[in-house]
């Protein structure tokens, strides 16, 4: 076994990088002509983008086809030699192809651009060979620099798999920003774990009516303290006509302890508080949580009424942090 040791090992990883990055680098200065096109035939789409690639660029093309799905744009993947035995039937007139192919010869690919070319389906190619049967049969040619890969041996797909990713997102996000998709949308496609839970609203987490700590301004402090302990939040909100004035919480029962049976919750109330409302996404309701040090906040409608409470503890079990 060749002996190794920690410099070598590092600059293997810092040429790689540097090999790779260099090579997306040059991708931005020889952006394929057609991108504009292919962004265009996807918008007006009425079906869905398919794609298909082999081997490395199999896996790839998953990735292309599951960030563009999460993004708004239906896209699924098809496997080539499934395609030849019956899942051909999956791609319609209505959808558009995309083939992943670095040399553009990949003989599994054959049947699937023979498919469109007979039903007369948009064809987008990828590869890093212009005169390739791919590239020479597709509508749509995004050609990638044909570059070294990073590895010793210049075969193992590295660098040309990167180029085709790096294209892969530029198209999805591209795609997205055009579409308008914005955060709620986004949100509908990953309703499930962190990021799910970062993009959703207070108004999905807060604690609701009977739940929600309140008191008028003329209640006696005795009264407040049996409130506050029975909700368990460590605040209450406090009420005139219906409107949020203040908030009493720990903290304003200790600055007060002296006298603090002889007040009401209007006399010991922090008035004007900080509130939030439901619209606001779970993940800024913690942020200002912890930018404000408090660990509750009262969530208020347009005119200023309680509509609920969040606590941080809520937005901790949920995931949100």
């Amino acid at each position: 076994m060749t002996q190794v040791d920690d410099v070598s090992i590092v600059r293997t990883a810092h040429r790689v990088l540097k090999t790779e990055a260099d090579a997306i680098l040059v991708m931005i200065d020889a952006l394929p002509d057609d991108f504009a096109d292919v962004i265009k035939l996807i918008l007006k789409t009425e079906g869905r983008v398919i794609i298909s690639g082999v081997g490395k660029s199999g896996h790839i093309g998953r990735k292309i086809s599951a960030t563009l799905a999460s993004t708004g744009t239906p896209s699924y993947f098809v496997h080539a030699s499934e395609a030849s035995h019956g899942d051909l039937g999956m791609i319609t007139p209505h959808d558009i192809v995309v083939l992943i192919s670095n040399s553009g010869e990949t003989q599994e690919l054959r049947d699937i651009l023979l498919h469109t070319r007979r039903f007369n389906i948009p064809l987008v190619g990828i590869s890093s060979k212009i005169d390739s049967t791919l590239l020479q049969s597709a509508d749509f040619k995004l050609n990638l620099p044909n570059l070294p890969e990073a590895c010793a041996i210049g075969m193992a797909p590295t660098t040309s798999t990167t180029l085709t990713l790096a294209l892969g997102d530029a198209l999805a996000v591209a795609v997205m920003e055009q579409r308008g998709f914005g955060s709620e949308d986004f949100l509908k496609n990953h309703p499930g774990g962190k990021l799910g839970a970062q993009l959703s609203r207070v108004a999905d987490l807060m604690h609701k009516g009977e739940d929600v700590p309140t008191v008028q301004a003329d209640t006696p402090m005795s009264d407040v303290l049996l409130s506050m302990t029975s909700k368990g939040f460590g605040i209450t909100g406090v009420l005139k006509d219906g409107v949020l004035t203040g908030v009493i919480s720990d903290g304003d029962l200790r600055r007060h302890m002296g006298h603090l049976m002889e007040k009401t919750a209007g006399e010991i109330a922090t008035l004007n508080p900080v509130t939030i409302t439901p619209e606001l996404f779970a993940a800024q309701a913690l942020a200002l949580l912890n930018e404000k040090k408090i660990s509750a906040l009262m969530v208020v409608d347009s005119a200023n009424r309680p509509a609920g409470i969040v606590h941080i503890h809520d937005l901790l079990r949920a995931g949100v942090a």
